[in-house]
């Protein structure tokens, strides 16, 4: 082999390497270790009020708006 040819292999295998790191990397996506302590629970909780807040107030809506009063749109058919 030529020293050019080389050179290219060598290159497409670490960029190889490079690609099968990434992909691991993002298949197993480490995870946060937990801090012992009650500073967790509170932590936990008052994001998953938020969460069931938001998601009340965006799929809920707002009971005291008037809905009704709006045009009626007609089919363009």
């Amino acid at each position: 082999m030529s020293p050019r040819q080389v050179v290219i292999v060598a290159l497409v295998a670490v960029v190889r390497a490079g690609g099968a790191t990434v992909i691991t990397w993002i298949v197993v996506e480490p995870q946060a270790t937990a801090i012992s302590g009650a500073g967790t629970a509170a932590i936990n909780s008052s994001s998953d009020e938020e969460k069931r807040r938001h998601r009340e107030e965006f799929f809920g809506g707002n009971s005291n708006r008037d809905i009704r009063g709006g045009k009626e749109i007609k089919p363009r058919w």
